[in-house]
């Protein structure tokens, strides 16, 4: 078990944003707004890691005045922060924080959004810098793009040159994804469009790359040589709730495997980058999603599962959702099977599985190790033995644990799984920073490494859109059903490369 050391809250804050800059955030007082950017920035701004010269506009379609939005600001953050609000740290908040209609396609909304942000600069001193988050529907960017370009506030002439925050989804498929692309890079740098996947600002995921490149002891062994699969987990025990149209639409393939665990696959797979910063991190993740490449329809048809839970006792199935059609043939679940054609990884399998309604929530990495080469202890003198595993975890108990054998007390010779564990909190004895709280700090520093690049989204893409096409044929894998409450379709161990594997769970 580690031990736990009684380190200062204080001695983990980063740097703060020292460039002044007005959050403009559209759909401000939506629920993502509510839930998760509003105690976001009251933690921010409570580690003193907001710039001084900050303002906060928020946009929507519904006329309010900047008293009522600060009010919608205020329950959100005493209801969502991690943290219990102090009042003079809200109230420094609050005094910065405004409202504004803006009707997207509306041109008389878009000039009075640039007057406003010109009278910002002047009240907050924030010298014309500006970080547009986009907290809207997927199918409004386009036309909140152009607004921003015709208004004069987004453009390759525009100085200094503002920042724009994408939500996910990016697209629904690499013709979308291009397309949404070309028009932000028509407008907006490279190094300042954040495509956000709150993954990415979870504590346990970035610590990922601190366990792979910071300890000698175990980059060596995470290669074909010594692993014999690598298995994603990323279940979740509750529904579609009242998402279901929007999950109509996507599915768990777009919905989860596009972004979540492809870029968790990323993470544990890719080589050393040249140096820890956005560049050189995003490229050596493109190269492990273009050493992927598209799946063949034979390669689908061998390696995908997909299925879709029905009711079970008191919970309803899919299909009896609000928004869901009655005859839906859209995924809850999937699972496949990828290979990574490079030297590091050529010949081992990684399997990768979400779903809704699956036994419990949890995400999680699991490397299984090869056997060693010349066993000693065989079945006729150990009868249980079991492969050494890594073990990263994600939600809900953040860890990381190393799975080995030991030898049971006794006069015989019998060995056992013994764990030796990280656990996240115990060691470091303090409260986590909320994923979008790492993500916002980072997007008004200019930190790109957590947010994915043009080429990485569209590499992404060219993999799930040959799933989904081979899905739409009529040989594809038949959609299976599965009880809500279960871990998937019976038939998701058809994946496996060999009959040695099982899912892992922890």
């Amino acid at each position: 078990m580690s031990r736990g050391i009684d380190f200062q809250a204080e001695s983990f804050v980063p740097q703060p944003a020292r460039q002044p800059c007005v959050l403009t955030l559209f759909g401000g007082a939506g629920a993502l707004g509510q839930r998760k950017l509003a105690p976001a920035l009251y933690n921010l701004c409570h580690d003193k890691l907001l710039p001084e010269s900050f303002g906060l506009l928020a946009l929507g379609r519904t006329a309010r005045s900047d008293d009522e939005y600060r009010r919608i600001l205020r329950e959100a953050v005493v209801s969502h922060s991690r943290r219990p609000p102090r009042g003079e740290v809200l109230e420094w908040l609050l005094s910065r924080s405004h409202y504004q209609r803006l009707r997207p396609g509306e041109a008389d909304d878009a000039a009075a959004l640039r007057d406003s942000l010109k009278e910002l600069d002047q009240r907050h001193g924030t010298a014309d810098r500006r970080l547009f988050y986009l907290s809207t529907p997927p199918q409004s960017y386009e036309q909140v793009i152009e607004d921003l370009a015709r208004a004069g506030l987004a453009g390759r002439a525009v100085d200094p040159p503002p920042g724009i925050v994408v939500e996910k989804p990016f697209g629904t498929d690499l013709a979308s994804a291009s397309r949404l692309n070309s028009l932000l890079l028509e407008r907006f740098d490279e190094p300042r469009v954040y495509r956000i996947d709150h993954f990415l600002g979870k504590e346990t995921v970035q610590n990922i790359m601190v366990f792979r490149f910071a300890n000698a002891i175990f980059e060596p062994l995470l290669r074909r040589r010594y692993v014999h699969d690598v298995q994603i987990t990323v279940a979740e025990d509750s529904g579609v709730v009242d998402r279901g149209a929007y999950y109509e639409s996507a599915g768990a393939l777009r919905d989860m495997v596009q972004n979540h665990l492809l870029q968790l696959l990323c993470l544990i797979a890719m080589d050393p980058p040249a140096r820890l910063a956005g560049e050189a991190i995003r490229d050596e993740k493109v190269k492990l999603l273009q050493a992927i490449g598209p799946m063949s329809p034979e390669q689908v048809a061998a390696r995908t599962v997909r299925g879709q839970y029905a009711a079970s006792g008191a919970i309803a199935g899919y299909r009896q959702e609000s928004g869901v059609g009655a005859d839906s043939q859209v995924e809850t679940y999937a699972a496949v099977q990828l290979e990574v054609r490079n030297s590091r990884w050529a010949g081992v399998p990684f399997y990768l599985r979400t779903g809704k309604r699956l036994a419990r929530r949890v995400s999680e990495i699991v490397f299984t190790f090869a056997r060693e080469s010349a066993p000693l202890f065989g079945p006729e003198t150990c009868d249980w033995r079991l492969p050494n595993r890594l073990i990263f975890r994600l939600q809900p108990a953040e860890g990381i644990s190393i799975v080995f054998d030991a030898k049971a007390p006794g006069a015989s010779m019998l060995l056992r799984p013994v764990w030796m564990d990280f656990d996240y909190h115990r060691s470091f004895q303090t409260a986590s920073p909320e994923a979008y709280e790492r993500l916002l700090l980072d997007a008004l520093k200019g930190e790109s490494s957590l947010f994915a690049r043009a080429d990485e989204v569209e590499a992404s893409w060219k993999i799930v859109d040959s799933i989904r096409t081979a899905w739409d044929q009529p040989a594809a894998p038949p959609l299976l059903s599965y009880p809500a409450g279960s871990w998937g379709p019976d038939r998701s161990v058809s994946i496996f490369a060999d009959q040695e594997t099982a899912w892992q769970t922890t």
